[in-house]
């Protein structure tokens, strides 16, 4: 592969401007496509597979005049101390602030508050509902706009008045700390590479690589069923390891250059070199990606597809758009001090310092690692799955306010009613089926109160509420719901009839128990395939098992700090986290997919360049000094712009936004700098000679696949090679 991939860099460099103009032409055509097609749809999610799924179905399916995705809002108002909020100025105040909403052109239905349902007992707080013809991506701006005027009405009559649900939720844009993230990775770049040339390169190859991807994903999008969530991914993820790649490729070339005079060679061999590491780097991640696809959830595996292809793109990008514009700058890319020295080999020192200290006591830091890790990984042991809903927003939100104004008044269950619906085709007097199924509801333990049935138009379905007495993401919660399902097979012999239980508190717990379930099978796949494709990269058995073990060991860490943030409330002031709650359902498996493909890069980069040198017929445990100092700078750069990348993000105020941040922000720190840079040399040089082993047996049954670049020249042509291993 090192030998195709060498004469790919060297095509690409000579014949610059064909390249250059080809991917302008794909740039231009994904506009294209993307300006004339519909666009990310918002159709509702479906999860297949679950209770919630099937009760929603079946309300969509016997009340089909019934919006199944429309969205909502509640209005709470509390009157003053004291006051009643059915008196006369009161009751004035909330009508008119229900007339302003009722005017505006998405509002389908406002239902005002009414004794004994939405007005609480001591008549102080009512609840107002408002339903739209649109789904809450299509709510304007005008419409919320509207919600506000209300409720400020109300509160200029001396009301206390406050709101929140879906039609509040406006699309998340980038903020100046994410924005500072980029800068952060310009300014690491230039330390990295000393030359703006070579600092601006990868960017520019990231962000052409990105256009494409984003642009593509938004094309195919509309015919797919895709989110914009989906092409958000990619444009997160391709940004990310386009930065990567084309680090990796920009700094074998400066290394290259400064032992062969002639530019194009060197960019063969940079390509040769790093970019097999690369395409070996990218399969693993694309492997994460489309491996979200055992874990049952169609939109998660549309996000994941689409990320893939990001990954795709960019590796292609580097491959082939980074020589050629290295081409256009060959010397302007190298840095002031390597065209003034000219063939001097780069000095490392701190590189060299940690390298010694960590290879001089392998065992005591490789227990010290292993320790560190584990500890950090204990509140894994106490995760909890869910959605952080209104109650995890500071309390300077309005949805915050009017949480906990109606759970104050109603109670914490009110915040998450369930929905049942009754399916009672099989009774003989559907009516007094379904009542006898509303009394046992009611006489469940942690059930606060069932409302009185609504009946579909031939009169054979119902839908009752129940309300807990305990919060949405409370774990009673999630008792009841399990009580309320295993009674079901008494009913259905009693009464006839059947029931299925649905609503934002019941599928947030079957979505947190099927991505439980799915996780472990989905650790399992993801990393057997790798594990398989880094047999076949580094020829050795311990390498992908050491690579594998480092990265679970990083991931648990990382679920440990994010349960001990949002669960636990650990250095919640410093985060601007004000109410802890269950950590959300579907981070674990992201963090896996998109942690476990950086994680590969850095091994797959850091190691290639230790087995590069022992091919060259470099003594094991120096290879590893050797392809620690020829990498580790760049390992700790890449590192560096991912953690400040993500921590923009880990900045947000959005809770969600905030915890997939820190999640990925420390995943990448401990999996760089504790797993990658300190407990895979140690291990290495405990295993000497035997971390190149391969049994005979399976050497002569896994493809012989070149990506050290064994077959580009000897050891003695490889004069870095000889010079850093002393």
């Amino acid at each position: 592969m090192a030998g195709l991939l060498d004469r790919l860099g060297r095509f690409s460099f000579r014949r610059r401007w064909s390249v250059v103009v080809l991917w302008l032409l794909v740039l231009a055509g994904a506009v294209t496509a993307a300006v004339t097609s519909e666009g990310p749809v918002n159709t509702r999610a479906t999860i297949p597979g679950i209770e919630s799924q099937d009760a929603f179905d079946l309300l969509a399916e016997r009340f089909p005049d019934t919006p199944s995705d429309s969205a909502t809002a509640t209005l709470v108002f509390v009157a003053p101390a004291g006051g009643q909020l059915d008196s006369p100025a009161n009751r004035a105040a909330v009508d008119t602030a229900l007339a302003t909403v009722a005017a505006s052109p998405q509002v389908a239905r406002v239902t005002p508050p009414a004794a004994g349902t939405s007005i609480s007992a001591d008549g102080s707080t009512g609840v107002a509902s408002v339903t739209y013809d649109v789904p809450s991506a299509e709510v304007t701006d005008e419409s919320r706009a509207v919600l506000e005027e209300a409720v400020d009405q109300a509160r200029a009559a001396g009301l206390t008045a406050e709101m929140r649900g879906s039609a509040l939720k406006s699309p998340t844009a980038m903020s100046a700390t994410e924005l500072l993230g980029v800068a952060i990775a310009a300014v690491v770049l230039l330390m990295t590479f000393g030359s703006l040339v070579a600092a601006g390169l990868p960017l520019l190859t990231a962000v052409i690589g990105v256009a494409v991807s984003f642009l593509g994903v938004w094309a195919v999008a509309g015919p797919l069923g895709m989110a914009i969530t989906s092409g958000m991914l990619a444009l997160m993820l391709g940004l990310a390891v386009g930065i990567d790649y084309a680090m990796f490729v920009v700094s074998r070339y400066q290394e290259e250059r400064q032992k062969e005079d002639d530019a194009e060679t060197a960019a063969g061999r940079a390509v040769g070199t790093a970019g097999s590491a690369v395409v070996f780097a990218g399969t693993t991640v694309v492997i994460a990606l489309a491996g979200l696809s055992v874990v049952g959830i169609p939109s998660l595996m549309k996000m994941g597809l689409a990320a893939a292809g990001a990954v795709v793109v960019a590796v292609l990008v580097a491959l082939t758009l980074v020589p050629a514009l290295l081409g256009m700058a060959p010397n302007r890319v190298r840095s002031r001090a390597q065209r003034r020295n000219g063939r001097t080999t780069p000095r490392v020192p701190v590189a060299r310092a940690w390298m010694r200290l960590v290879l001089r006591r392998p065992l005591l830091v490789t227990v010290a690692g292993v320790a560190v890790l584990a500890a950090v990984a204990v509140p894994a042991l106490s995760l909890q799955l869910g959605t952080p809903g209104d109650a995890s927003l500071p309390t300077t939100a309005t949805e915050r306010r009017a949480y906990d104004l109606r759970a104050e008044a109603f109670g914490p269950g009110s915040n998450g009613p369930l929905t049942v619906v009754v399916d009672a085709r099989g009774a003989s007097d559907p009516q007094t089926a379904v009542t006898a199924v509303a009394d046992d509801l009611a006489a469940t333990e942690g059930v606060a109160s069932v409302s009185p049935p609504t009946f579909n138009e031939q009169g054979d379905t119902a839908v009752l509420t129940a309300v807990p007495t305990t919060g949405p993401t409370d774990e009673r919660t999630e008792q009841v719901v399990e009580s309320l399902r295993d009674a079901r097979p008494g009913v259905e012999r009693d009464q006839g009839v059947s029931y299925e239980i649905t609503g934002t508190t019941a599928l947030d717990i079957d979505m947190a128990q099927k991505t439980q379930s799915a996780l472990v099978p989905y650790v399992a796949l993801v990393v057997g395939l790798a594990v398989l494709l880094l047999l076949v990269v580094f020829r050795s058995i311990w390498v992908p098992v050491t690579a594998a073990a480092g990265f679970l060991l990083s991931l648990s860490a990382s679920i440990g700090v994010i349960v001990a943030v949002f669960q636990w409330g650990w250095a919640g002031d410093l985060l601007g986290v004000e109410q802890t709650g269950p950590v959300m359902s579907l981070m674990p498996i992201l963090l896996v997919g998109i942690v476990f493909g950086l994680a590969m890069d850095y091994e797959v980069f850091l190691v290639s360049r230790m087995r590069e040198a022992h091919v060259h017929g470099v003594p094991a445990r120096q290879a590893i000094s050797t392809g620690f100092a020829q990498s580790s700078k760049v390992v700790v750069a890449a590192a560096v712009i991912m953690i400040a990348v993500f921590g923009g993000f880990a900045a947000a105020s959005e809770p969600l936004i905030k915890m997939v941040g820190l999640g990925l922000a420390a995943a990448v720190f401990f999996d760089a700098f504790v797993v990658r840079l300190t407990l895979v040399p140690a291990v290495l040089q405990l295993l000497g000679e035997r971390a190149w082993e391969l049994p005979r047996w399976l050497d002569r049954r896994l493809p012989q696949v070149d990506v050290d670049g064994a077959n580009l020249g000897p050891a003695e042509a490889r004069p870095d090679l000889a010079l850093t291993s002393r």
